[in-house]
């Protein structure tokens, strides 16, 4: 994996100079120096890491690339964009992503009444409001309001049940006004296209949104009959996130085109957008035959513009106006994780482990004989010898013939000679040392809780790139497993034989070595959960000013033990006078001790879950 995949899934983002990975824009600073600045100020924990200008890259690519699609093809229809918050509802991102996008009418897309205040609030007037999902009398009512106050909302239809609350609503709020003010009204359909991977079911009839050709013509009876089929403006539909295959797009593009036209054939003057939804892709992959993604953006852009200009044709309307709802290709490479490494467990796998007896069993004597007389010639060989030593020692180890000593003589060496022979046998595919591999992998202990920063790994099995902040002119040899310090054997990035990641071997008593998670900007913060307690990490953004200098804006530290508490709804003024209580009453302590308990437990009430490294520890005595 050369570069750790960097010109796989990085989009030129970050560059390797000299030995650290570095943003690959202005001053071209590097994540190690920017994560040595932030623990100098006492965050010592893992940080997450946003970079606005990320955010501005992408909207401005998603929608430079539709403007030449449109050109290519004189397409007459407009390109519009919106965010869905469910994606990322975090303020330090919302406020970033609506600062970067002022020069393109970026809106928001909102799918619970918590998120249509934020759209409200956050989105400029005349930039794009949609609002999505199931909806009772309130949210419709809010989107009534959004409409009002001078808002471009669009109120998507998931059910007749809710045309019925609309036309209710529209009553209500507009039966007495001098000027009658609506919301746009969109339809999402169900299609028969469905994506494929783990959210095909997005799509399809069995798709848990959308109207059925029998209720599609139910609502357009309905909007008729009650004037309100002016206000029918969109078709809606959404076939998957992370969409890595671009066929069934294609195909329901073609089915929702062909509605759109039969609609405005029948009489619906007003409507005029198509609504792809989500799911363009990003590559996540850092291996080469292993990509996720089979098109690019513009393969993208041009298929829609095309598809949509020729259906609009054969039909004789006019082509619509093209909205899309991509959020995953917007946030995911806007935010870095970074971790430190807190411990190597497989380090005592090594020569100075070793316990060697003047006399050793005649087995032991013939692995370490093995393992000095080691060569690329019989590699192999030896390997077989050693692996069939172990077997043969193991058993008379259950037999009570050799001791303690002698089994982790046995465990240090024949790990050693599997390393050795595998360095030596490194150009050779093969599958027994792929195998092997998983025998001598380091396990890297890193201060994260993967169910927090990396809840996708654990509930879908999504890989994230992951690469070392420095030593980036070193090769890494070690097969590594990534351990989180959640008390939960599900918080393991396992080492995997088809999409193997290496890493350094370092000493962790001298040095620091941390890891960057890339990617994690989409879903990882808001499905985050909190596992054991642990919080969402120290956070801050990072912005470049004029002259190309980074600033380190906005931090927030993570949660306090005290206030994650709090959030569980504890009594924690209680907690703290049963805490106080217990320590002044004690018989087993005097008064000095005492206060140095109390200074020390307040101390450590005030700092958030995460572990503290040795050197933090050493540093703070």
């Amino acid at each position: 994996m050369k570069n750790f995949g960097l010109d796989i899934w990085g989009d030129e983002n970050f560059i390797i100079q000299g030995d650290t990975i570095n943003i690959n824009h202005a001053s071209k600073p590097s994540l190690l120096s920017i994560t040595q600045e932030i623990r100098e100020k006492g965050y010592k924990g893992p940080l997450l890491l946003r970079f606005p200008h990320l955010l501005e890259k992408q909207i401005s690519t998603l929608f430079k690339t539709f403007e030449k699609a449109k050109q290519e093809f004189k397409y007459k229809g407009n390109f519009q964009a919106v965010f869905p918050l469910k994606v990322n509802q975090f303020p330090n991102f919302v406020h970033a992503l609506m600062d970067v996008s002022k020069n393109y009418n970026y809106g928001l897309e909102a799918g619970s009444k918590a998120e249509i205040i934020i759209a409200m609030t956050k989105t400029p007037l005349g930039a794009p409001i949609t609002v999505n999902g199931f909806k009772d009398k309130e949210m419709i009512s809010l989107c009534f309001i959004a409409a009002k106050m001078g808002h471009n909302i669009t109120v998507t239809i998931e059910g007749l049940t809710e045309l019925e609350t609309i036309i209710q609503v529209n009553k209500e709020f507009n039966e007495d006004a001098e000027t009658p003010i609506s919301p746009k009204i969109g339809v999402r359909i169900r299609l028969h296209s469905s994506g494929i991977g783990i959210w095909a079911k997005s799509g399809g009839y069995g798709s848990k949104f959308g109207l059925t050709s029998t209720e599609l013509l139910e609502a357009y009876e309905m909007l008729k009959e009650h004037a309100l089929l002016d206000y029918l403006w969109m078709i809606h539909f959404h076939i998957g996130s992370q969409m890595g295959d671009i066929a069934p797009l294609k195909k329901a593009l073609r089915e929702a085109g062909n509605i759109y036209a039969d609609l405005k054939k029948r009489g619906a003057d007003a409507l005029g957008a198509i609504n792809l939804g989500g799911g363009l892709a990003v590559e996540y992959s850092q291996h080469e035959d292993k990509q996720e993604r089979n098109y690019s953006l513009r393969e993208f852009a041009n298929d829609v513009v095309f598809l949509m200009q020729d259906i609009s044709k054969r039909k004789g309307v006019e082509e619509p106006d093209i909205f899309t709802e991509s959020g995953r290709y917007i946030a995911a490479s806007h935010s870095v994780l970074v971790a430190p490494v807190l411990e190597l467990f497989s380090q005592e796998y090594t020569e100075k482990g070793l316990r060697l007896k003047e006399v050793n069993p005649p087995l032991i004597q013939e692995l370490y004989d093995l393992y000095n007389s080691l060569s690329r010639a019989r590699a192999r060989e030896y390997l077989h010898d050693a692996l069939d030593h172990m077997e043969s020692l193991l058993t008379l180890f259950d037999l009570g013939y050799i001791d303690l000593e002698d089994r982790s003589n046995t465990e240090i060496l024949v790990n050693l000679i599997i390393k050795k022979s595998i360095a030596l046998l490194k150009n050779e595919d093969s599958d027994e040392l792929k195998k092997l591999q998983d025998r001598i992998q380091e396990k890297y202990l890193v201060n994260f809780s993967a169910f927090q920063s990396l809840p996708d790994f654990w509930g879908l099995e999504q890989h994230f790139p992951i690469m070392p902040l420095d030593r980036l002119d070193t090769k890494p040899t070690n097969p590594a497993s990534i351990w989180d310090i959640t008390c939960d054997s599900d918080g393991e990035i396992g080492f995997n034989r088809d999409l193997p990641l290496y890493l350094h071997d370092i000493d962790v008593d001298t040095e620091e070595y941390f890891l960057a998670f890339f990617l994690t900007g989409a879903y990882q913060e808001v499905l985050g959960m909190k596992h054991n307690l642990f919080t969402h990490p120290t956070e801050a953004v990072i912005n470049f000013d004029a002259e190309g200098n980074y600033t380190i804006d906005n931090l927030i530290e993570a949660q306090n033990i005290m206030d994650i508490l709090d959030d569980l709804d504890y009594d924690t003024y209680l907690m703290d006078k049963t805490l106080k209580y217990n320590i002044e009453e004690s018989v087993h302590l005097n008064n000095e001790e005492k206060r140095e308990l109390l200074g020390k437990l307040y101390l450590y009430l005030s700092e958030n879950s995460y572990l503290k490294t040795i050197q933090a520890i050493d540093e703070e005595r």
